[in-house]
């Protein structure tokens, strides 16, 4: 089985967000797929099917699989495009979250996903003590959303990953308003066994909303502060997120399963 390690989310190695994506003819087991998730120790490894005129996809974290991923699915169109579907412009997805329409834009892949609903929920003890800081507004779908006074208090956090680890959703993102971009955010999912995420496509499906809607904006541009760091570009359309960027391919191998 063909694996490809693309880092997604850049136009530069050694930074964005690197994804493991495995072509096959037909998916392994379920413990197969995890092993191999595990074995590569990435925040997600990608695994893609061909199915009649689409494709379909799923998402294995080291510690289990999740039913949504944005970078992973970036790296998935990227491999497609560049070794598979070479005279392509455009694929479709399925997957556990349903069928996504992805589209090359020039140096852009683009992804159509469903927007996160903003549910404002009340801040708490438990939430502060996990962030060390004190938000000014929360608001919770899949994941919950921290905003915070200003970019600096963003890049200079320091949370506690356990408390975070118990609060109840998949990702914790803090974001602020921007200088150089738009808003500038970080996500952290420790009950995934990932401390830190380097960019994360799927909760800008809820940071892009909260951001058009406050600068007036149908497009914004999204710098996530993590280590490796990323750019990822939003239009809201309707209830759906457009999201696209930029990937760079690492690494081809086989894996001897």
């Amino acid at each position: 089985m063909k694996q490809y390690i693309v880092d997604a989310f850049t136009d530069r190695l050694f930074s964005g967000n690197p994804a493991a994506v495995c072509v096959a003819d037909s998916f392994p087991n379920d413990d197969i797929m995890q092993s191999i998730a595990a074995e590569n120790n990435l925040s997600e490894t990608a695994f893609v099917v061909k199915n009649g005129e689409i494709y379909r996809l799923r998402w294995f974290t080291p510690k289990g699989e999740i039913d949504f991923c944005g970078h992973a699915t970036l790296a998935a169109a990227f491999v497609l495009f560049s070794f598979y579907e070479k005279d392509s412009r455009y694929m479709t997805f399925d997957t556990a979250k349903g069928r996504f329409q992805v589209s090359r834009r020039g140096v852009l892949i683009e992804m159509d996903f469903p927007a996160y609903g903003l549910e404002h929920v009340e801040i708490t003890d438990r939430m502060i003590d996990a962030l060390g800081a004190i938000p000014i507004a929360a608001y919770r779908d899949r994941d919950i959303m921290f905003v915070l006074r200003d970019e600096d208090e963003v890049r200079g956090l320091q949370p506690d990953l356990e408390l975070l680890s118990q609060l109840d959703c998949a990702c914790v993102a803090v974001t602020a308003k921007g200088s150089g971009y738009d808003c500038v955010s970080r996500v952290f999912a420790p009950r995934y066994g990932i401390a830190e995420d380097p960019v994360t496509g799927s909760t800008h499906c809820m940071i892009a909303p909260y951001w058009c809607r406050r600068l007036g904006k149908d497009s914004i541009t999204a710098f996530q502060a993590s280590k490796r760091t990323g750019v990822i570009n939003c239009t809201i359309s309707g209830d759906m997120v457009k999201v696209s960027g930029k990937a760079v391919l690492f690494s081809v191998s086989d894996i001897m399963v």
